[in-house]
């Protein structure tokens, strides 16, 4: 080979999931990340399981997202970000036959639709926009996803961003509070209500039309609800039908009776005359 010829790099030169690590060691920050994100897929999943007939998405949740590979001394996972949530259209959910245990961008090279991060503290490194450092910049800049959100719980309020020509631009939420995703024909936005056992301003999608999507609990115990109506009708109903059926009986037994009456009466005029 010439010397002055650079070799070819291929991606098998790089690291895949498995080689890499699926944790930096930290721990969740709140005991409220982890439902928050298990209410955003429940919810949402039916929805991109229509998108996705072929089943084709993947879902990540406190999961690295690795964009570059450091050279030591540095330790693998810090080429890695770990959003809250996101999700990534057109990639299988497994890699051979295995759960994912993070998502290689040099390996995929599909960027996920929609990053959402949950502040825990005072939302600087959410916005930290310090260059091949900041969790912004290197979203903006290298990840690159379609939509970029923060939710403050605290606050109770989404900062959501837009990718317009290399540049995340700030979202302006429609007439009902909420900003569209039109991608999946949803809406993110603030609910106030309790969800496992606790009242918060839960972060939660919407349809198109504003009705508010129900997680897979609230799914549950609607279908719950309607067989118990659904019950409860079939219970009316027979026992109206047994109500006519007495009443049928209760008709016929009467007219059975004025009709031996009327016989009786008949037969005491004949023996008069």
């Amino acid at each position: 080979m010439n010397v002055t010829e650079k070799p070819e790099i291929v991606a098998a030169d790089f690291p895949d999931h498995t080689q890499l690590p699926d944790s930096d060691g930290t721990f969740v920050k709140n005991f409220q990340e982890h439902p928050q994100s298990i209410l955003l897929t429940t919810s949402v999943r039916p929805i991109l399981d229509q998108l996705h007939p072929d089943g084709q998405y993947c879902i990540g949740q406190d999961s690295g997202i690795y964009w570059r590979v450091p050279q030591p001394p540095e330790p693998p996972e810090k080429g890695a970000e770990a959003p809250d949530w996101f999700y990534v259209p057109d990639v299988p959910p497994t890699l051979d036959g295995n759960m994912r245990r993070s998502y290689v961008m040099w390996r995929e090279l599909m960027p996920p639709l929609i990053i959402l991060e949950f502040v825990s503290g005072n939302g600087s490194e959410e916005r930290d926009t310090t260059p091949r450092k900041g969790k912004f910049w290197i979203y903006e800049r290298i990840i690159r996803p379609a939509f970029y959100g923060i939710y403050e719980v605290q606050k109770a309020q989404i900062e959501l961003y837009h990718l317009v020509e290399n540049r995340f631009e700030l979202v302006q939420s429609n007439q009902r509070g909420h900003y569209p995703i039109a991608q999946i024909g949803v809406e993110l936005g603030i609910w106030q209500g309790i969800y496992q056992g606790v009242e918060l301003p839960w972060m939660r999608w919407w349809d198109a039309e504003g009705n508010l999507i129900p997680a897979a609990e609230e799914r549950a115990e609607q279908a719950e609800l309607a067989a118990e109506q659904e019950r409860q009708m079939r219970i009316e109903s027979d026992l109206a039908a047994e109500q006519e059926r007495q009443r049928r009986i209760e008709a016929e037994q009467r007219i059975q009776a004025l009709e031996a009456r009327l016989r009786e009466l008949e037969g005491g005029s004949s023996v008069d005359s």
